[in-house]
């Protein structure tokens, strides 16, 4: 079983802390299943360099500059091993937004680069120099791209082989099966509101049937919200 290496290249490198070590990440990384390496941006500069400038043109806010990028990318591709299934993405409100697919396909590679977007975005020749991936979180903007590579990470690391149950993974939403079905547990009525009695009646055909036609359900609701 192959080992999934993370490269985060960020500006705030300690938000990730309480991801990495925590919950299922923490767990893929303490069994050895996953890698993460944090990258600072600030490390890559030369002398009195900035990591960040106003851009060519003029216009509001700043952008990242190309060069300490480049080094980082530099540095975490020559220290790998040649051939590797690698992909590099960046987190960008104006890329595609980020499918369950994704998360699948990432999860078999064996390096992930996440390039931490920020202020007025990257320097657009970043993606002239690598094969960088722009992916976004969704429809809307955030102040940084940490938030977006948490959740690129924890969707990616828990369909690595042997982080959680297989069974687990295959009923997820948005795979293969569709949506997942509603789940209950004890207690069997609380505040007046029942758990189905088909999933109390012991028959497995019948509530396999019926979380079937849950799944069914949701994902017609669903695709009636979408616009």
């Amino acid at each position: 079983m192959g080992v999934l290496h993370v490269d985060v290249v960020s500006l705030f490198p300690e938000m990730f802390a309480p991801v990495i070590g925590l919950s299922i990440v923490g767990r893929a990384v303490e069994r050895g299943l996953v890698a993460v390496r944090m990258h600072h941006v600030l490390d890559a500069l030369d002398g009195r360099e900035r990591a960040d400038e106003r851009p060519y043109g003029g216009g509001p806010g700043m952008v990242l500059r190309l060069e300490p990028l480049a080094r980082t990318l530099d540095a975490i591709v020559a220290g790998a091993p040649p051939g590797e299934r690698r992909r590099i993405v960046l987190t960008s409100a104006s890329g595609p937004v980020f499918r369950q697919a994704d998360a699948v396909a990432w999860a078999a590679l064996e390096r992930l680069v996440l390039i931490c977007g920020h202020y007025e975005g990257v320097d657009e020749r970043l993606a002239e120099l690598y094969p960088v991936e722009e992916v976004s979180l969704g429809e809307f903007v955030l102040t940084g791209g940490e938030v977006a590579a948490m959740a690129f990470l924890d969707a990616t690391v828990r369909l690595v082989p042997g982080v959680i149950d297989a069974g687990s993974a295959a009923a997820d939403s948005w795979g293969d099966t569709g949506f997942d079905h509603p789940a209950y547990t004890r207690p069997p009525s609380f505040r007046g509101v029942d758990v189905p009695e088909v999933l109390l009646s012991g028959d497995h055909a019948k509530i396999a049937e019926w979380r079937r036609e849950q799944s069914r359900l949701r994902a017609a609701a669903r695709n009636r919200s979408d616009p």
